[in-house]
């Protein structure tokens, strides 16, 4: 990372800069800095993002110019209600897909015409796509407010904006506002051509809807019951610098992860939002001077689940798992191979996974390593072997049309399959065809 100085300026053209200015999300290592430097520069100072957040940078060939940071929008904004067409019950089921532009700073060395016009344009062109990487869903409407004592909007004006007027001059505290007579511009900028049918109809479109919910997804004697088999397994850390519980860490990786985190982001974003009462069941670490209880970062989610041994999680809580997802006797679940992008064994290899697949609500319930030395073909037993699968039905793909893998579903576990069936499988095709199941065959 490297920040230009006046020298670094003055042998170029703001053409030249504005015309190969990158806006980023930023990387993982480089968000100490990030913090820091807003911290120091912005006129607000900076103590976190709020919610769902994203902080980006605008990069010229290596040099930061300019930091961003978006979080969740605000809860009530009377200008933004009017002019989307929200009633109370509306704000609350949309505005997740509000993103709201937090903190904007152009670094202290930067001064360089039409630059914040520039990154505007460029960040807002990428931020929905970045939401529904990281997050799930999609964002539609961009948000900010602009305090008219020190700024009055003219980058935002540049960049298509749309200015709709006032704030009251209000602050959220705590679960209560505050007037601090300080009344800010809003300003918003429509990322969806249909905007406001898409804020305001009764049904979203699937890639619109925030698949994460903020709740623990199960009765509290099902959460005794995580909490009792998660504290026997062992916990690889040391006790330096240890301060949140592997039960807790691992209950709230499950909780979110079964409410729809895909990622560990979405994972810590889940336990920023659970309320002290879901801490407090889930035996977060409670801090004496704040008088609160405090979830796992994301840091601390993602060294915990980079390290600990998945097979032997997976096979404590296998059963566990099936007992709070699978209800329905008739349930689908699907056997299936993945190799894992980025993931490689000791000796260098890809890691590959079989995994069972439970397709409503869309968990793994059971998973196992592949050894390089074998194949899918012998692991399909003991990944279906401890689930209770009575009356579902399982598919695979050709791989698994195996005799021996069929019997041991039926007769062992009770269950259904779909199995596909290829040419190369020469006699089970002429016994389908004699059936009179010409349609069914490839």
């Amino acid at each position: 990372m490297k920040l230009f100085t006046d020298t670094d300026l003055s042998s170029l053209s703001a053409k030249d800069i504005l015309d190969f200015i990158e806006v980023r999300p930023i990387l993982l290592e480089e968000k100490t800095r990030w913090d820091e430097l807003m911290k120091a520069h912005h006129y607000l100072g900076f103590y976190g993002l709020i919610g769902e957040g994203i902080r980006y940078v605008a990069v010229y060939h290596g040099y930061w110019l300019a930091l961003l940071g978006w979080a969740s929008a605000a809860l009530c904004c009377g200008p933004r209600d009017k002019w989307i067409g929200w009633s109370s019950k509306f704000r609350q089921q949309r505005l997740s897909l509000v993103a709201n532009n937090v903190r904007f700073l152009i670094l202290p060395s930067v001064r360089i015409p039409n630059l914040a016009s520039k990154i505007l344009s460029l960040n807002v062109k990428r931020l929905s796509k970045d939401w529904q990487e990281r997050f799930n869903h999609s964002v539609v409407l961009a948000e900010t407010f602009v305090d008219p004592r020190y700024f009055i909007g003219t980058c935002y004006q540049a960049a298509g904006w749309i200015y709709l007027g006032e704030t009251k001059g209000f602050a959220k505290s705590a679960k209560k506002y505050i007037q601090h007579n300080h009344p800010k511009k809003v300003w918003i900028k429509p990322i969806h051509k249909s905007i406001n049918n898409l804020l305001t109809q009764p049904i979203l479109p699937s890639d619109m809807r925030c698949s994460m919910q903020y709740k623990i997804p199960f009765p509290h004697e099902c959460l005794d019951e995580l909490r009792q088999l998660i504290l026997g397994l062992p916990d690889f850390r040391t006790a330096a610098g240890k301060r949140h519980q592997l039960a807790t860490i691992l209950s709230i990786t499950i909780c979110a992860t079964l409410c729809g985190a895909r990622s560990y982001l979405a994972i810590a974003e889940w336990a920023t939002r659970c309320s002290q009462n879901m801490l407090n069941r889930l035996r977060a670490r409670y801090d004496k001077d704040s008088k609160t209880f405090i979830p796992p970062s994301e840091p601390t989610i993602r060294r915990v689940l980079q390290n600990i041994n998945g097979q032997t999680v997976d096979d404590a809580l296998t059963g566990w798992l099936m007992s709070v997802t699978l209800r329905d006797k008739n349930s689908l679940i699907a056997v299936d191979g993945k190799t894992l992008r980025g993931a490689k064994n000791s000796s260098g290899k890809q890691v590959q996974l079989l995994s069972a697949f439970l397709c409503n609500p869309g968990v793994v319930i059971s998973q196992r390593k592949i050894d390089s030395k074998t194949n899918e073909i012998p692991e399909i037993k003991p990944l279906l072997a401890p689930l209770k699968i009575a009356g579902s039905i399982i598919t695979a793909d050709a791989m698994h049309t195996q005799t021996d893998t069929a019997r041991f579903i039926v007769e062992e576990k009770r269950a259904d399959y779909i199995f596909t069936v290829k040419d190369n499988q020469k006699e089970l095709n002429k016994e389908i065809r004699a059936l009179g199941l010409e349609s069914f065959s490839p």
